[in-house]
């Protein structure tokens, strides 16, 4: 199945063609996913970044090592392989749903953490005044790496960009305001988290780069990955292998759109692993002696961490909303990073 690629340019140009917001809100509640055209972001800009970060995570693992910051939930700077704890792991209950499942829709069963690097970079202006200051700490620039904090900023505006012109179309398919979503992500603690894996060392068929899981966030946008890999889950529960176009960018649902639309919009799962289309992907790149580092630009769109998650306007009519009560979105985001390891020391 081909995810509908969605052009943002209309809308840029100010043409908020309601039809075209309907597909949007009913791509993201019957799939989790979207893909999206977005003019502002280019092929170049995607190239540039992904060649910055395969160099940054082919330097040696002490030099690596210099960037982590576990006091700090590893909200910024580097996370090492084997630290991040994939959710089916350590949640019984997805477990149990997992074995209910179809044998063909059946995810990978993870055995251990993920075997991924990944880098944290703030992308925005961050509050004056927050209860959930480490969420919103200073950023690492790794020495060496003159182009950095350019190269980081300058894809991680363009995706927030992208991000906030879906928001805002969703909104619209929902019947909600136009700035429902928009309005709330203001200063949010917006992450650039591009992950590292080394498919020399990990590039076997059924790796599992990333285990079974859902975002906590709001909304998740990748540009093209130089590998393939990533399964997503319908809502209806069938497994499909995600194609993404040159030139488009992919968003996911995150579990803060859960609770905004009380259950309407579901978090999407997903899961990264070494399949066929990898082996060819990785066949051809030592053929034109290129990285072996899959690099995912990957950017964690959050609503602001004072702001209160609760179903908004006629969701919070709906049957299953008491099940997602008004909470500080920082507060539920601690909650998520304690289950899966990346709390860190106090």
């Amino acid at each position: 199945m081909d995810l509908p690629v969605i052009d943002l340019s209309p809308c840029l140009s100010g043409d908020w063609d309601p039809h075209l917001c309907a597909e949007v809100s009913r791509t993201l509640r019957e799939t989790g996913a979207l893909l999206v055209k977005d003019p502002r972001c280019t092929v170049q800009d995607n190239d540039r970044f992904i060649d910055m970060m395969e160099h940054y995570f082919s330097k040696p693992q002490h030099f690596k090592l210099l960037h982590e910051r576990p006091h700090l939930h590893y909200q910024v700077g580097v996370t090492p392989e084997k630290v991040e704890v994939p959710r089916s792991l350590v949640d019984e209950e997805m477990q149990e749903k997992l074995k209910a499942m179809p044998k063909e829709n059946q995810p990978h069963t993870p055995v251990g953490p993920d075997p991924k690097w990944r880098y944290f970079w703030r992308i925005g202006p961050r509050p004056s005044n927050t209860r959930f200051q480490e969420l919103n700490a200073e950023p690492v620039i790794p020495e060496g790496f003159p182009e950095w904090k350019e190269t980081m900023d300058s894809w991680g505006y363009k995706m927030i960009a992208a991000i906030e012109v879906v928001a805002e179309m969703a909104a619209i398919g929902f019947g909600l305001p136009k700035d429902a979503f928009t309005s709330l992500m203001k200063l949010g603690p917006h992450l650039l988290a591009p992950t590292g894996s080394d498919l020399q060392k990990y590039g076997q068929e059924g790796t599992i780069f990333a285990g079974y899981h859902y975002d906590l966030n709001f909304l998740t946008i990748h540009g093209r990955s130089r590998f393939p890999g990533l399964n997503i889950w319908l809502r209806n529960g069938q497994k499909v292998e995600v194609k993404v176009p040159i030139g488009c960018l992919l968003i996911q649902t995150g579990k803060q759109i859960e609770w905004l639309t009380g259950g309407d919009c579901i978090a999407g799962m997903h899961e990264v692993v070494a399949t066929k289309r990898t082996l060819d992907a990785i066949n051809l790149a030592q053929e034109q002696n290129r990285s072996l580092w899959r690099v995912s630009s990957t950017l964690f769109a959050h609503i602001a961490s004072d702001a209160v998650l609760k179903p908004l306007g006629h969701f919070a009519e709906l049957p299953l909303a008491t099940k997602y009560p008004p909470m500080c979105a920082g507060e539920y985001v601690e909650q998520e990073l304690a289950v899966i390891n990346l709390k860190g020391k106090k």
